[in-house]
């Protein structure tokens, strides 16, 4: 499996970011933004304003043409996860069958609680869902700092090759077949990360700040 041709949904400052990150590996890439003010901004001053002085790499073509964005072989859907739902079906109209649809975001579907391969599989049945997720930051990848993340489907051998296909020197995507474990430690990520930030702005101190190991059983 190849995937020269590869899709980001969403022009904030993550998919900015891996839009960069694609295009550096060679592939062919477009971006695909819903808001008018900040497509015109990618598309003439080659910069997302949720990402200001990273300059988005002359290969890759800004559209806000879900069918045109949708002919890619691999989409990345780069959209907050509440927004999921509805971008996915649009998508179920223009999308070829079989193609992967990588949800690039952290959390949790309000009312259904659904995880977002699963409000992929729900709405778009003849797509093939991933996970992409880890610890990372949009502006250390689009100035292309080193940064792993894991990239996970049911078959680990498409996890494998769309893993390569976004790899680098400085993107390291690990592939995994574990697609629930993978959406869980990142939604269970940012609750900690919250979390973490109270604990040091109230001045908490360290062991508050410490995940607490479980008490050992007694025989």
């Amino acid at each position: 499996m190849t995937f020269d041709r590869i899709a980001v949904l969403g022009g904030g400052a993550w998919g900015t970011a891996l839009a960069n990150v694609a295009a550096r590996t060679g592939r062919s890439v477009t971006l695909w933004e819903h808001e008018p003010a900040n497509a015109e901004q990618l598309a003439n001053k080659r910069e997302s304003r949720f990402l200001p002085g990273v300059r988005l790499e002359d290969r890759i073509a800004v559209t806000r043409d879900l069918a045109e964005a949708a002919r890619a072989q691999a989409i990345l859907l780069v959209v907050p996860a509440q927004a999921m739902r509805s971008v996915v079906t649009a998508l179920t109209a223009v999308t070829a069958p079989n193609t992967p649809i990588i949800a690039c975001a952290k959390g949790i579907e309000h009312g259904s609680h659904k995880f977002m391969t699963e409000v992929i599989a729900e709405c778009a049945p003849n797509a093939t869902p991933a996970i992409l997720s880890g610890p990372s930051f949009a502006a250390d990848v689009a100035r292309g700092l080193p940064t792993a993340v894991t990239l996970a489907a049911e078959d680990e051998t498409l996890a494998a090759a769309l893993a390569q296909a976004l790899a680098s020197r400085t993107f390291r995507p690990y592939q995994s077949s574990d697609v629930r474990g993978v959406e869980i430690g990142g939604a269970t990520k940012n609750v900690l990360a919250i979390a973490s930030g109270i604990v040091i702005g109230r001045g908490l101190g360290a062991s508050a700040l410490a995940r607490p190991t479980a008490p050992s059983r007694k025989r």
